[in-house]
């Protein structure tokens, strides 16, 4: 249900699970080994396992991409366009300050999505208090660590199970 919703009258495929693409910004291949004062102990792997262990959980397959380079970034959102991917859950770390790239991709795709920032973007400087994403994310979790992440996952499927139940009562009228 991925903008390729089936026409009145046709049966309506029902998933077992939904897709989830998970996007890790710049940097954050170096979590655990720097700032632990804002971003806590936990590596990215580690929270990899985690959101796949939730989203076993909670009926997500969960698809993990991280990546320094603001145009691979676009590159991957991009691909989600007519693919299997039903949400997305984006940590888009510097660039959610910076990328009117990442925000148009993120238009064009036209997927929910959540906005995930392991600190408390509003207690630091300045520069980091607005996103260019947040205004039109499903969500957006701030301030709770690597928990950011599984909060923000939950929050993605959730979104998705409403979505899922406004496309299937569109179809029967």
């Amino acid at each position: 249900m991925t903008g390729n919703k089936p026409k009145k009258g046709e049966p309506v495929p029902i998933k077992d699970n939904f897709k989830a693409l998970v996007i890790h910004g710049p940097n954050l291949n170096l979590l655990g080994r720097r700032e632990a004062n804002f971003y806590g102990a936990s590596s990215l792997s580690e929270i990899n396992l985690a959101l796949t262990a939730l989203g076993k959980e909670v009926g997500v397959d969960v698809i993990c991409y991280q990546s320094n380079i603001e145009g691979e970034l676009v590159e991957k959102i991009q691909k989600c366009m007519g693919s299997q991917v039903d949400g997305i859950l984006i940590n888009p770390a510097a660039y959610g300050h910076t990328s009117i790239a990442l925000r148009d991709a993120l238009k064009a795709v036209d997927l929910p999505f959540v906005e995930v920032h392991m600190s408390n973007i509003h207690a630091r400087e300045e520069f980091r208090h607005k996103t260019y994403l947040s205004d039109f994310a499903s969500g957006v979790v701030i301030g709770f660590g690597a928990d950011s992440y599984l909060l923000g996952l939950r929050g993605l499927v959730e979104r998705l199970k409403q979505k899922r139940e406004l496309d299937l009562n569109e179809l029967k009228r």
